[in-house]
Parts: C-alpha cells; sequence; structure tokens
C-alpha cells in the first residue's frame, strides 16, 4: 500500500505539471478578442497611414503568437507522446533480465533496482485502473474488459512480492501484455485532466486505506500484548498442580534469615509471568559475582502463586534467596486505604472497563484500548508505591520489571550516592519527548501550578529506591494525594509512570544511561554496541520477547536464559 501511495503521488505530479504547461500557454500567448476585432469596415473608416500600419503591426505579433503557441503545444504533445511510447516500448521489450529502470514514469531512476520489475508492474497496474475507470465512464466496454484481465493477470504474478527473485517466472509475458493493452488505452482515452483527476482520487483513497490499516495495526498489537501464550499458560498450570500436591514440608525456601538482613543485595520483583520471572532471576544470578549475598522478594497472584513457587523449588537460583509472595494476602491493602482499589470498586470505573461499549473491535479507537490493559488494574502494578509496608526492615531496595534481562553485575547501584533523593533511575528525556507534559494533562490548573512540563521523564524497570529516606519523605502519602485527586482521570490517564514522575518530583537522582537500556519492545533500530554494553536492558512497550510479535533480533538476550529442554517448557510446546 505504501509503494502504491509513493507511485501515485509522482504520477499525479507529472500529469499536474503537464496539464500547467498547457494552461499557461494558452493564458499567456492566446490573443484577446476584444484587440482582435478589426473589421473590414474598420479598414475602410478613413483612417490615417499611421493607424493602417498599427493595425497591421498588430495582425503580425498576434500571428506569430497564434503560431508560436501552436508549435508549444505540439511540442508538449510531441514530448508527453514520446515519454509513454517509449515506456510502453520498454514494456514490450521486457524479457527475463531484469529491468535497469523500474518504473514507467520515473525517468530519474537509472540504477539497477533488487525490486525494479515489481516497481515497474506496480506502475503499470496503476495506470491501467486509471485507464479502467476512464473507459468505464466512455463505454469502451472491450478495452474495459481487456483492461481488467490484464490487472487480474499482473496481481496474481505479483501478489505480495517485494523483490524482483520472488516473482513468478511468467512476469516478463504479463508486463509485455500490459504494456499492449496501456498502448491501446493511451490512444483512445488519453485526456490530462481526467488522468489527472483519477491519480488523485487513488492517491486520497490508497492514503485513507494506508490511515485504516495502521489503526487496525495499533489495535491488534495492543490486543496481542494483552494476551498470555498457551505455553506459558500450561506451564503455569502444571506448575500449580503439582506445587500443591507437595506436603507442606516441602513448599519452604532455605535461608529465609536473609529475608530481612539490610546487609544484603534486596530485590523487588512483582510479577504473574513464571517464563518472565524465572529470566530476570537467572539473568541477575550468572551476572552476580557473588550469589550468596542476594535476596529476591517475588510477590505474584493468587492465580500463579503456586506456579511460581514450584517453579524456583524446582530451579533454586544458586546461593542466592528467594521468596515469593501473594499479593492477595497483603490484607492492610484494602480499599479504605489505597486509593486505587477504591477507585476500581466505583461504578465510573466499572463502566470505563467492564461495560460493553467500550472499544473492543477494529473500528474503535485503538489508542483508549492501550489504558484498558488488565495490568493497569492488577495490584502488582501499583504495589511499587508501598515498597516501606511491604519491606519494611530494609534501607534500599532494587525494583525490576519482568520485562528486563540483567547483563552484568548489579552491586554497584547500591553504592550510588542518591544525594538525598528517593528514587534512583535512568532518564529517558531528548530535545523534546519523554517529558512531563507527554504524561500529564497540563491543561489542568492543580497540574500546571506544581510542575514543569518540560521536567525530564525517567524510567520504570530499574529503579534503586532508598526506603529510609521514602520514609521521612512520606513518598506514599504524596502517591495517595495524588492518586485521589485524578479519581476522574482527569490529571493522567492509566498506569504507574505519570503518578511515579508525580510522586518522585525533585525526588529522582539521574543514573548512567549504561544501567538501563530501553525500547526493545518497540524500537527496531536501537544499536547493538549500545544493547550489549548495558547492565539491564528492558522490553518495554508491546512486543514482549515471550510473544510472537516480538523483535527477533532482540528476542536471543532474552532466551539465552532459558533451558528450553527443561520437561515443563517442552511439555507446553515452548521453544525458541
Amino acid at each position: 500500500m505504501t509503494h502504491d501511495c509513493h507511485a501515485l503521488v509522482e504520477s499525479l505530479a507529472k500529469y499536474h505539471v503537464v496539464c500547467t504547461i498547457f494552461s499557461t500557454v494558452v493564458k499567456q500567448e492566446a490573443p484577446k478578442g476584444k484587440d482582435n476585432n478589426i473589421s473590414d469596415d474598420d479598414s475602410r473608416s478613413g483612417d490615417t497611414p499611421a493607424k493602417l500600419a498599427r493595425r497591421f503591426m498588430q495582425q503580425l505579433r498576434e500571428k506569430r503568437r497564434e503560431k508560436r503557441a501552436a508549435e508549444l503545444l505540439r511540442q508538449d504533445d510531441e514530448a508527453i507522446a514520446r515519454l509513454e511510447s517509449a515506456a510502453i516500448e520498454r514494456s514490450k521489450l521486457v524479457d527475463g533480465a531484469v529491468l535497469g529502470k523500474y518504473s514507467i514514469w520515473r525517468k530519474e531512476m537509472d540504477n539497477e533496482n533488487s525490486d525494479s520489475t515489481v516497481r515497474l508492474m506496480r506502475d503499470q497496474m496503476i495506470m491501467a485502473r486509471v485507464y479502467l475507470s476512464i473507459a468505464k465512464m466512455k463505454s469502451k466496454l472491450d478495452l474495459l474488459q481487456e483492461l481488467q484481465t490484464r490487472i487480474k493477470e499482473s496481481q496474481r504474478v505479483l501478489g505480495d512480492s517485494l523483490a524482483d527473485s520472488d516473482l513468478h517466472p511468467s512476469a516478463p509475458v504479463k508486463i509485455k501484455a500490459m504494456g499492449q493493452v496501456l498502448s491501446k488505452a493511451r490512444e483512445q482515452l488519453y485526456d490530462c485532466k481526467l488522468v489527472t483527476g483519477k491519480l488523485r482520487a487513488m492517491l486520497q483513497t490508497a492514503d485513507e486505506q494506508v490511515r485504516s490499516l495502521k489503526k487496525q495495526s495499533t489495535f491488534l498489537s495492543q490486543l496481542a500484548a494483552k494476551t498470555v501464550p498457551n505455553g506459558i499458560h500450561c506451564m503455569s498450570m502444571r506448575l500449580t498442580i503439582d506445587y500443591y500436591l507437595l506436603p507442606l514440608d516441602k513448599r519452604k525456601f532455605p535461608r529465609s534469615e536473609n529475608l530481612e538482613n539490610p546487609n544484603l543485595y534486596h530485590y523487588a520483583l512483582f510479577s504473574d509471568n513464571v517464563l518472565a520471572a524465572s529470566v530476570v532471576v537467572n539473568s541477575t544470578i550468572i551476572n552476580a559475582k557473588d550469589s550468596s549475598k542476594h535476596v529476591f522478594h517475588l510477590v505474584t497472584d493468587k492465580l500463579n502463586f503456586g506456579a511460581m513457587n514450584m517453579w524456583f523449588l524446582l530451579n533454586p537460583p544458586g546461593k542466592a534467596t528467594i521468596h515469593v509472595e501473594n499479593v492477595d494476602e497483603f490484607k492492610w491493602l484494602n480499599s479504605s486505604y489505597c486509593p486505587v482499589l477504591r477507585q476500581l470498586e466505583s461504578a465510573a470505573m466499572k463502566e470505563y472497563y467492564f461495560k460493553a461499549n467500550h472499544p473492543t473491535s477494529l473500528s474503535s479507537s485503538s489508542s483508549n484500548l492501550k489504558y484498558r490493559n488488565p495490568k493497569y488494574l492488577s495490584m502488582l502494578n501499583h504495589l511499587r508505591f508501598y515498597l516501606p509496608e511491604v519491606y519494611p526492615k530494609l534501607d534500599k531496595i532494587l525494583f525490576l520489571d519482568d520485562d528486563i534481562v540483567v547483563q552484568k553485575d548489579l552491586t554497584k547501584l547500591w553504592s550510588v550516592d542518591l544525594h538525598g533523593k528517593v528514587n534512583g533511575a535512568v532518564e529517558t528525556c531528548g530535545e523534546s519527548f519523554h517529558r512531563f507534559d507527554k504524561y500529564l494533562n497540563f491543561s489542568n490548573p492543580h497540574i500546571a501550578r506544581n510542575f514543569d512540563p518540560n521536567a525530564c521523564g525517567w524510567a520504570y524497570g530499574m529503579n534503586i529506591f532508598d526506603l529510609k529516606v521514602w520514609k521521612k519523605k512520606d513518598i506514599t502519602g504524596i502517591y495517595h494525594k495524588w492518586q485521589n485527586m485524578n479519581e476522574d482521570r482527569v490529571l493522567w490517564k492509566l498506569g504507574t509512570l505519570p503518578p511515579g514522575l508525580i510522586t518522585f518530583y525533585n525526588l529522582t537522582n539521574p543514573l548512567e544511561k549504561t544501567w538501563h537500556v530501553l525500547g526493545l519492545g518497540y524500537n527496531p533500530s536501537i544499536d547493538r554496541s549500545e544493547i550489549e554494553s548495558a547492565a539491564v536492558v528492558h522490553y518495554n512497550g508491546n512486543m514482549k520477547p515471550w510473544l510472537e510479535l516480538a523483535m527477533t533480533k532482540y528476542r536471543p538476550y532474552w532466551t539465552k536464559y532459558i533451558k528450553y529442554d527443561h520437561p515443563y517448557l517442552r511439555n507446553c510446546n515452548l521453544s525458541e
């Protein structure tokens, strides 16, 4: 579709130039009627010799102008005819070799291209559709039928080909046949204004189709991002069954005395994806200098609690300590304390999420679908604002998302000077993007009065939090205040980054960018050296590494930490 749009634009531009030349020549060179009305009676009216001489010279000049205009028009017609004839003759002379020029309408492309024949066929089909429309309008039924036949033949040969090597061997024959019918159509139907109008209409239609396809693509990617692959669901179910078959004394992890030791390196990981959590833990331990000093605090939901426990009981992370908790057992986390839980119980929020009138189809708004992702309903996503309540005995903790991969030892993060700030994070702003005005509604006076729209955004996914300063600054209280004000979603859309930006405003210390490289879930142009030098890489975006829509070139950084020969993975058909 994009290729067709480009071809349409160039064809339309060429015809527009030709028509402009015609109209300009006629306007500038044609004599004006009132100056040309010199009758025989006027010449016999007794005018002086001087006036007669002037009239004679004027008539002579007008004849010269007419002759010049006719010559220019003839030259333009000849030039257009030569251009089209040359193009059609080129298509007649096509053989099995790759054409040097791919388009019958683009003179500037003189180099050989791997898709030259593909482009020639596309250009021929565009002009064939133009003449098809004109033939129908002028009731040229024989030509109409012939054009329809040639278009169908070219479509079958072209298919989804992007390069000449993908084309069917019959392509040269079809190009010749199309060239012949285009020659006939030009002789019978050519009209500059009509062709220009048809090309313009086709361009507009193609543009609308491209916009529609982009909208559908966005919708489908949002939909795919919400799904759990069958293999991971199968794995979770099998692990859950086996966990609850274990005796109670076999369900405990070793080294529980390390869980509240502030002198060790503590990680917070909140996830409902067993495979993703295993990659985070495995990659951290493999790249750690001394795994015995690392403690992982996993929190999941009741549906995945058994599976998460069973996986790490069967696959302990070396000498590291691990502990799994169920967020539904945090009795203090209730609607009377937590604004998000209270808001989720409101009629307005239920209407927003669960009623049938919100977008669920390709014809609906795909942008709104993003904010109806179930992750925004999960307390696992909002638990990051309650770290001191979850881990009251700890001084510092490293928060990790479950769509990251650790590539280096992270222990130096605990010694980074946060300069009295609460949050250590990598900033994400460039010259004009990922700043506060991207996430917050600055038309609201509460936001406009309290925040700088050009303040730099930062990333969740790998954050070192000083829990001592957190408690002193009452970070959770700040979060509650703003979350209460946003009950009608007038300050920001749903999610945790906007309230995070607000809550930690002027309380975030920027880390070096090599600590945390983002974008592997949406950006195909990240430099390889940047990825490989990063301590943590983050698959933020819709193209998660465990989904089929993941970008192939980034997936190996994730899959290298999975043992695909593991019985649970094999039995659930999980493979690279």
